[in-house]
């Protein structure tokens, strides 16, 4: 949504001044709202904005949480009442020399910025990479870069490895307002001592404190505990179908502890959610 904003708006400085700990409604709202109030700078790109919203036809991204087809129909409907409602307004705007100007102007910005798709493909290339390099220890540094970039892509504050009055940490990063400590492993289906060890990791810090452990090779079948309440774990099916666009990281993270919370189980991957 920023990427798309920062995009669409010539006079984006006002994307970074928006309350992003919030909801996408309300962040909406406050966007709206700001640049109704101040249409003498921000006429032109609120016409923008609207008017590339009513150029959607597709809305892929629903799907993962569109099972009976309800939210794309209601998203289609809510793009064709907005067009309705400014069709007066997008002819007389598209009849004037500055709308022409401004237009050419976007569609170069849009063409030359990279969409989530690129990016996506070269994550998918650089974990294929990885997984033909037979250094173990190589490939556990190769992971824990290539988790970074994927945590960056998502706008997740992502951190890299650092060490913790003698604790080795792989990374950090932010969702939903709860801060997560990171555990990497791509060598063998992880044991119930590697969990133990991270989280006592992760509970010795402060109380609201989450852990992720990835392990691209799964886990054994004794590994996982009830005991084990403050880490999710994330595997090889995991990220495969987040690079292959079939579930964003963000929706992922969120359907994991939903089930977490729900059920207890700390270990369902995607193809099981």
């Amino acid at each position: 949504m920023r990427d798309f904003l920062k995009t669409v708006i010539l006079n984006n400085a006002i994307v970074d001044t928006l309350d992003w700990s919030c909801t996408k409604r309300e962040i909406s709202k406050e966007l709206v709202e700001r640049m109704s109030n101040r249409l003498d700078f921000y006429q032109n790109d609120l016409f923008d904005l609207i008017f590339a919203l009513v150029e959607f036809k597709e809305f892929p991204h629903l799907k993962f949480w569109d099972e009976d087809g309800s939210k794309t129909n209601k998203a289609k409907q809510a793009v064709k009442n907005l067009a309705e409602i400014t069709k007066g307004y997008q002819k007389l705007v598209e009849d004037s020399d500055v709308s022409k100007k401004r237009k050419l102007e976007l569609e170069k910005k849009i063409a030359k910025s990279k969409t989530l798709e690129d990016e996506l493909n070269e994550l998918k290339r650089v974990f294929s990479e990885i997984a033909q390099n037979t250094n173990f220890q190589q490939r556990g540094y190769q992971l824990e870069k290539f988790l970074n970039e994927l945590f960056l892509l998502y706008d997740l504050d992502p951190k890299g490895s650092f060490k913790n009055y003698g604790e080795q940490i792989d990374g950090a990063f932010t969702f939903d307002s709860t801060d997560y400590l990171l555990e990497a492993k791509w060598k063998q289906e992880v044991g119930r001592g590697d969990f133990a060890d991270f989280c006592y990791k992760v509970e010795t810090k402060l109380k609201n404190a989450m852990g992720l452990f990835v392990t691209i090779d799964g886990v054994t079948k004794e590994a996982i505990l009830p005991a084990f309440k403050s880490i999710l774990i994330m595997d090889g099916v995991d990220i495969i179908a987040i690079i292959e666009g079939r579930v964003s990281l963000p929706d992922l993270l969120y359907r994991k502890r939903r089930k977490a919370n729900q059920t207890g189980k700390i270990y369902v991957n995607f193809n099981n959610l």
